[in-house]
């Protein structure tokens, strides 16, 4: 009988680690190229950082003589590597031990995202994962929403804040608040179905419903739905009434959402964020 170890396909996993490390720039993982790199890809002194283990412990998996990984050193490897979701697939198959549902909503985000970020300084643009966290952002998503930096990480959620934060209301119209509110719960409620043992979603639902009626009402509706592409009229404490098209694009191989708020140009509203753009964060205290 075929013991774990014995079913680790030891030369492709070896074979399989060397070809992504050489497919990943430093770039993408926040380091420096330095001058005196000779291969491409990243070092395996740097895969072992990123993965939290030992450089020993690395080499000798791309040597073919590793042990046998766990899913925890499966899951850091894969992000170190930034594999996909197939390849990450693939290394868990190549170790005998096929891949499991997603635990949670992934909160890496690929370079090309913030890239997308930095090229498009005239609209509002924000990063969500699946339950609705604001990954990142943009200068004037900041001046539109909120400054994002200022708050602690478990409130930069845009449904925690739309349930909770009594400023809410006055952002959105009355129809726009009812329609997102509704669309928002029901958005979750297929998130948890996503996620089950997820931590962070369970406890995101717990503070909804301890601290909401107005959720906690809307939760037991059982309604489920995927967010969708809106046109929306927010209220800018400094530049107005905006009508701004709300455009929600998945990447689904995170499971994540980047938010485009965009305006016709020429209206009103394109006016007002280009004077949003130059006004800037300043003393604004919005409220997403």
């Amino acid at each position: 009988m075929l013991t774990g170890m014995d079913r680790v396909n030891r030369e492709e996993l070896a074979a399989f680690l060397r070809s992504r490390r050489a497919l990943v720039r430093p770039a993408d993982v926040g380091l420096e190229a330095g001058k005196r790199r000779r291969t491409p890809g990243l070092r395996r002194e740097e895969v072992a950082q990123l993965a939290g283990m030992s450089v020993d412990y690395y080499a000798r998996l791309e040597q073919g003589r590793g042990p046998r990984p766990s899913r925890q050193m499966l899951g850091a490897i894969a992000r170190a590597l930034r594999l996909s979701d197939d390849e990450r697939s693939h290394l868990h198959y190549l170790t005998g031990e096929p891949p499991g549902p997603p635990s949670g909503p992934p909160r890496d985000l690929r370079p090309s995202v913030l890239h997308l970020l930095d090229r498009l300084p005239d609209n509002p643009v924000i990063v969500l994962d699946a339950k609705f966290d604001v990954l990142a952002w943009n200068a004037l998503a900041a001046a539109l929403l909120t400054d994002f930096s200022t708050l602690p990480a478990d409130e930069r959620n845009i449904v925690w804040r739309f349930f909770t934060d009594p400023r809410a209301e006055s952002f959105l119209d009355a129809e726009d608040t009812w329609h997102f509110a509704r669309a928002a719960v029901a958005d979750l409620r297929a998130v948890a179905a996503r996620y089950p043992a997820d931590p962070g979603v369970k406890r995101l639902i717990g503070r909804l419903l301890a601290g909401s009626a107005e959720f906690a009402e809307l939760w037991a509706g059982h309604d489920v739905t995927v967010r969708r592409s809106v046109r929306k009229r927010l209220n800018h404490p400094v530049v107005g009434w905006l009508e701004l098209d709300c455009d929600a694009l998945h990447v689904p191989e995170s499971d994540q959402w980047v938010v485009f708020y965009t305006a016709a140009p020429g209206s009103p509203s394109y006016e007002a964020l280009r004077l949003l753009k130059v006004v800037g964060i300043q003393d604004l205290g919005v409220s997403s």
